[in-house]
């Protein structure tokens, strides 16, 4: 059972998604919050799996909450009815591995939560193409800080290597590349390989 618990700061959002999700035979609604410090609170008493977490909120907002959530084994999925590009790094690099719009179907957020609780990194397609039209979110137009290993992970997924390949060419465990890739798809803010491998040559990284 993937135990989800709800911020947002209003009251008929909220009841929409609890209602929603408590229909899925594999997930249940912990609790929900109005305000991102509440979300904090909440997360440290309830331990819940998925947190899905909206950007403007009072008290403390969506980005300040992710901060305060770094090191929990907590999945946050930023759900915002904002649309401004500019959000979308700065939540991921704070540690969110989902980030949609809540005119996002909801079968398709069901699908999102099962995936991230899975260890997936989800985006919208909008946000996706955030991420790769403006990696630098604001800042001069760069790449995304990788650590040298994690370069060349990328560096083979853009030359179309499986992980069981990157493992033997680097000499290292194929769960160890596992490791790498999850943290390079979730630093660039992408959902996929392909993705990861179109950024690479757009740097220069491939």
């Amino acid at each position: 059972m993937i135990r989800v618990l709800i911020a947002d700061d209003h009251p008929v959002v909220r009841q929409g998604l609890r209602t929603f999700l408590d229909l899925q035979d594999d997930i249940t609604v912990v609790g929900e919050t109005g305000d991102g410090a509440q979300a904090v609170e909440l997360v440290g008493e309830l331990s819940p799996d998925v947190l899905l977490l909206d950007l403007k909120m009072p008290v403390l907002d969506g980005l300040g909450a992710l901060e305060r959530l770094t090191g929990t084994p907590t999945r946050v999925v930023v759900l915002t009815s904002v649309s401004d590009p500019a959000d979308v790094g700065p939540a991921m690099r704070a540690g969110a591995a989902g980030f949609l719009y809540k005119d996002v179907d909801p079968q398709a957020l069901v699908q999102a939560v099962r995936a991230v609780h899975g260890g997936q990194v989800l985006l919208a397609p909008e946000a996706a193409g955030a991420m790769l039209a403006m990696p630098g979110n604001g800042q001069a137009p760069g790449p995304v800080p990788l650590t040298e290993r994690e370069r060349e992970v990328l560096a083979l997924i853009a030359a179309g290597r499986s992980n069981r390949e990157i493992a033997r060419s680097l000499a290292v465990a194929e769960k160890t590349v596992k490791t790498h890739v999850s943290n390079v798809l979730m630093k660039l803010g992408v959902q996929d390989r392909t993705q990861a491998a179109l950024y690479a040559v757009r740097h220069g990284l491939g």
